[in-house]
C-alpha cells in the first residue's frame, strides 16, 4: 500500500511541474533562439584602419557603387569592361571574319587582272604566210589614211587569219574595220558609208561661196579624188581661214544630212590642218 501511494506522489509532482511550465509559457514572449554575432575586437580595429585609409573611403556619391571602397569599384569597372568588350566580340566575331575574306578575294581579284604580256599573233604565222601578211599590211599603210604603223595593222591581219578567216577575208575585213575608226581619213566618196557621226577628211579647197547668215564663218567645197563634199565652218569654232585652192584636212568634223546628201560642218572640237602650209619653196 505504501508503494501505491509512493508512485501517485511522484505523478503528482511531475504533473504539477508540467503545468506550471506551462502556465509560465503563457505569460511569457515567444524567445528568438538566432545565435547572436558580434564583432571581435581584431574586426573592429580593422574596419577603423580601412575608413581611414585615402583608398578606403567609401563615396557615397550617385556615381558611385554603393558600399564599396574605391579599389573595390575599379576592379569592378575593370572586370564589367572586359565582359563587355567579350560580348562584342562574340556578338560580331562573324561579321569580322567576313571583312577578312572580302579583303583576302578583293587582293586575289587584283592579283588576277594584272596585266598579262600581249603575244604576237605574226609569231604563230609560218614564215610565208608572214610575208604575205606583212606586204598587205604595207599596202593598207598607203591605202587608208589611218596613222597605224605597219606592225600594228599586220597583228590586226594576223589575228584574223589565226581565227580561221583565209588572207583575203581577213585583209578586207582589216580595211573596212580601219575605215571606220576615229582618226582615220575617210575618202569623200565613202563619207554616206561610214557608220560615225564624226569624221576626218582631207582633200582641196575648190570653191568658197557667201555665207548666208553671220553665224557661218565659211561655206564651200571640198574634193579629193573620190568625190567632192559641202563642208560650213561655223563662226563659233574659232578656226584659221581657209583658202581657195588650198590642201586641207578636217579632223573630228560632224556629219550633216540634207536632200539625201552627205555633207560636213567644223565645230569647236574639230581641228583644221594645212599640210602644204610652211614649205620651205612657197
Amino acid at each position: 500500500m505504501s508503494s501505491k501511494q509512493s508512485v501517485s506522489k511522484v505523478v503528482s509532482v511531475d504533473e504539477q511541474a508540467y503545468e506550471q511550465d506551462a502556465g509560465r509559457a503563457e505569460h511569457e514572449d515567444v524567445v528568438d533562439e538566432t545565435p547572436e554575432f558580434r564583432a571581435t575586437v581584431e574586426m573592429e580595429i580593422q574596419a577603423k584602419v580601412d575608413a581611414n585609409h585615402p583608398e578606403g573611403i567609401v563615396d557615397t556619391s550617385e556615381d558611385r557603387i554603393y558600399g564599396v571602397t574605391l579599389a573595390q569599384e575599379e576592379r569592378i569597372r575593370a572586370r564589367e569592361e572586359e565582359l563587355e568588350r567579350i560580348s562584342v566580340q562574340a556578338a560580331f566575331g562573324r561579321q569580322e571574319g567576313r571583312a577578312e575574306r572580302t579583303r583576302q578575294a578583293v587582293e586575289q581579284a587584283r592579283r588576277d587582272q594584272r596585266p598579262v604580256k600581249d603575244v604576237d599573233p605574226r609569231e604563230k604565222l609560218g614564215r610565208a604566210k608572214l610575208g604575205q601578211v606583212n606586204w598587205q599590211a604595207q599596202r593598207l599603210v598607203a591605202d587608208v589614211n589611218s596613222g597605224y604603223t605597219r606592225a600594228v595593222i599586220g597583228k590586226r591581219i594576223a589575228s584574223r587569219v589565226l581565227e580561221g578567216s583565209d588572207l583575203f577575208e581577213a585583209v578586207m575585213d582589216t580595211k573596212e574595220e580601219m575605215q571606220h575608226e576615229a582618226g582615220t581619213i575617210v575618202p569623200i566618196g565613202r563619207l554616206e558609208s561610214v557608220r560615225r557621226g564624226e569624221v576626218s577628211v582631207e582633200g582641196r579647197v575648190i570653191e568658197l561661196w557667201e555665207p548666208s547668215s553671220p553665224a557661218i564663218q565659211q561655206v564651200g567645197l571640198l574634193e579629193d579624188e573620190t568625190g567632192r563634199t559641202k563642208f560650213t565652218i561655223w563662226a563659233k569654232s574659232n578656226q584659221t581661214m581657209v583658202r581657195e585652192g588650198e590642201q586641207v584636212r578636217f579632223r573630228a568634223a560632224a556629219k550633216n544630212w540634207y536632200n539625201g546628201r552627205c555633207s560636213i560642218a567644223l565645230t569647236h572640237w574639230s581641228e583644221i590642218i594645212f599640210p602644204e602650209r610652211g614649205r620651205w619653196w612657197e
